[in-house]
């Protein structure tokens, strides 16, 4: 039989600006209640980054996250996995401080050093709300994305081992797979373990059926069914075509206004939770049961909501 589809919701991120969106939430209020809303939704998951107040840049500061946390906490049971990915600008000490302080029961933890291209989205817009949102996405041509062997190992032992938070493993090529199943052959972490596909950022593999099927026959060969549970996450437009084909698959789904503005063709979404909501519907249409946030902690062997810091 198989097992109710995991709904992660990624609410905000750092990829797009307050230009795209007037729906996009940028302050700790906005951010709390887009994310209870989409947990009460449906997802049993809330993959989370945090943004200056005033501006709407990503930030790292713990301090930015403590204001929405607790709240977040005192309105849904919904599991929080906090970004240690951050934004490809930041370093990876400042990405991962506010896991480190809050000790959640989830953090993702990507698989590899990339190029993160987002710039060519600053050639979609000409009026910007704010001078950092260009400066921002055009300073990815010349930056990489950095999670080289040492940095995986930093977030293993010092927010995985020090704090028995789990992770969301992002791999964004095959190649990231590779060294995901290299860790658990060195016994560096647990099966089973939960895979994201990221799919679609340029720099990494892109957004096609093909190369989903390519990814979790990689994942299969590598890893071991048995060995993981798989998630499929798309940008942009491909963002509900992939997601159906991975719960189809066996997999699990992400959505959220991080991964896509969009709820139809050059239709914005109005918030996260009509995402959650569409995604909901189409896998329930097709007879799959959507999973709680106990039965994901239970399948996800999570620590408990009790033993975070917030």
């Amino acid at each position: 039989m198989t097992e109710p589809v995991i709904i992660t919701c990624a609410v905000t991120g750092s990829i797009h600006t307050p230009t795209m969106s007037p729906h996009l939430p940028i302050t700790p209020d906005q951010i709390a209640t887009a994310a209870i809303d989409a947990a009460a939704a449906g997802a049993a998951v809330l993959h989370l980054h945090a943004r200056d107040p005033n501006d709407g840049r990503p930030t790292a500061d713990p301090a930015v996250f403590m204001q929405f946390l607790p709240k977040i906490r005192q309105g849904t049971d919904a599991i929080v996995n906090i970004s240690t990915g951050g934004s490809s600008l930041m370093t990876v000490e400042d990405r991962m401080r506010a896991a480190v302080q809050a000790a959640p029961e989830m953090c993702s933890l990507n698989m590899g050093s990339m190029n993160f291209g987002i710039f060519p989205l600053a050639e979609r817009y000409d009026d910007w709300q704010h001078d950092w949102e260009p400066q921002l996405l055009n300073a990815t041509r010349d930056t990489v994305f950095r999670n080289t062997f040492s940095d995986i190992d930093t977030l293993l032992e010092e927010v995985g081992k020090n704090l028995g938070t789990k992770f969301e493993f992002e791999c964004y090529d095959v190649g990231q797979i590779h060294t995901l199943a290299w860790y658990l052959r060195k016994k560096k972490i647990e099966a089973p373990v939960f895979l994201q596909f990221v799919m679609g950022v340029l720099g990494g593999i892109d957004a096609a059926p093909e190369q989903l099927m390519h990814m979790k026959a990689t994942a299969d060969r590598l890893i071991g069914v048995e060995n993981y549970h798989f998630s499929v996450l798309a940008a942009a437009h491909q963002q509900m075509r992939l997601a159906t084909m991975g719960a189809i698959l066996g997999g699990n789904v992400r959505v959220g206004l991080e991964d896509s503005l969009f709820i139809g063709k050059r239709e914005l979404a109005t918030s996260n939770a009509q995402q959650v909501k569409l995604i909901r519907m189409i896998l329930e249409n097709l007879g799959m049961e959507i999973a709680t946030p106990a039965q994901a902690r239970e399948r996800l062997n999570l620590k408990g909501a009790d033993q975070v810091n917030f």
